[in-house]
């Protein structure tokens, strides 16, 4: 069978706007999370992009006024990624846009795009990066909250196993705006100090923004990492709570593992979604535990990032194949005492260790669920 690979990557965040910059802070356990004010005037936590670099950048590629500052973070990456590629763009070329509320930020009466209320639709900011790049198709959306981002990865596996295309660019983002604040303070779950995934002393999660790229691609490259084993469970608990058992993120897992053929064993990290709210990060406990997975060294990456949304899952799977690639395991930032009711392994410090196979997990409001593992390509 056709096999799935992503052979290149790219990151735009606070900590840098590479892949390689991204990690290298995380190996010195940089986090990009600062406090911020919200135009009410309350303080927040927040990992933010520097705008004014990303128009900097994006000058020299096109036209600012033109596009949202969404949109451009999504080109600046995508062209990353075609130049690094050189990926000639054809019938066989696939795009996935992955985010979980898009342009949102457009519906203020703030944004010069307030009167086309149609940039809001994602569809529009699908279409956007598409004819940018002149793709051959349409972008393929996929918006399923915080799993938005590692889903993509899973669906552009498919795609590419079912031969429907030989390459796959995949882009997600998304950005803190009031939309967003508001929504997860109505929730009471944002933290009044940096947030600390599995933490006894954990507070509720920060927001961040960031946009991640890859090409999936049926031919491996150098330094490429193999999709193995990709699924996806809904656990129907609840609108915004997950299930108290852990039971769609034990069968998504329990299913990636079924299809890559590999034993708990043979999973050498995990890099959990770990937002460190109360619900979340003790129903991933609960999980790993019953699937034997509590001595894996695993960590989540909201510590240096905050929870960036749908972007979260593709920004996270980078690292993990970063740290494949450099075997090397990042710390949990944040983490002090465990403060879930199942044992797990949680990364204190940043240390050297063999790796070849990793399992990225993300959870997300509805109950979706989706685990995805990574094998590291052996190049002789």
């Amino acid at each position: 069978m056709q096999q799935s690979y992503i052979t290149y990557h790219h990151i735009i965040s606070s900590l840098g706007f590479d892949s390689k910059s991204n990690f290298e802070q995380l190996k010195k356990s940089k986090s990009g999370i600062k406090k911020y004010q919200r135009e009410n005037g309350d303080e927040y936590y927040s990992s933010i992009i520097d705008k004014e670099k990303v128009d900097k950048l994006f000058s020299e590629i096109g036209t600012i006024d033109k596009y949202t500052t969404l949109e451009k973070m999504m080109l600046l990456s995508v062209n990353a990624i075609l130049k690094k590629s050189n990926l000639n763009i054809g019938d066989r070329t696939g795009l996935i846009l992955a985010t979980t509320k898009g342009n949102v930020d457009v519906l203020s009466t703030k944004s010069k795009f307030y009167k086309d209320k149609s940039r809001s639709y994602l569809f529009e900011l699908g279409s956007q990066i598409s004819s940018f790049f002149n793709f051959k198709s349409k972008a393929i959306v996929v918006s399923n909250a915080c799993v938005s981002g590692i889903l993509a990865v899973a669906v552009a596996d498919r795609l590419i196993k079912s031969k429907m295309y030989d390459d796959v660019v995949i882009v997600s983002g998304d950005l803190v705006t009031e939309f967003i604040l508001s929504g997860f303070t109505s929730f009471q779950a944002i933290s009044s100090t940096p947030c600390k995934p599995f933490s006894k002393n954990r507070r509720g999660i920060t927001i961040g923004e960031a946009v991640a790229s890859v090409l999936v691609s049926s031919t491996k490259k150098e330094s490429a990492v193999e999709v193995i084993g990709t699924a996806s469970c809904n656990d129907a608990n609840h609108i915004s709570g997950p299930s108290r058992t852990g039971e769609g993120l034990y069968l998504a897992v329990e299913s990636a593992l079924k299809e890559a053929q590999v034993l708990i064993d043979d999973v050498d990290y995990i890099s959990a979604h770990g937002t460190a709210t109360n619900f979340n990060d003790e129903m991933e406990a609960i999980a790993f535990s019953r699937l034997g997975m509590s001595e894996i060294p695993l960590n989540s990456l909201k510590g240096y990032y905050g929870h960036t949304l749908g972007a979260s899952g593709l920004l996270e799977t980078i690292i993990g194949i970063e740290s494949l690639n450099q075997n090397t395991l990042i710390a949990s930032h944040g983490f002090d005492e465990l403060g879930v009711s199942k044992s797990i392994n949680v990364i204190k410090s940043t240390t050297k260790k063999p790796l070849n196979i990793f399992l990225k997990t993300a959870s997300g409001f509805g109950g979706c669920n989706t685990a995805v593992l990574f094998k590291k390509v052996i190049n002789k």
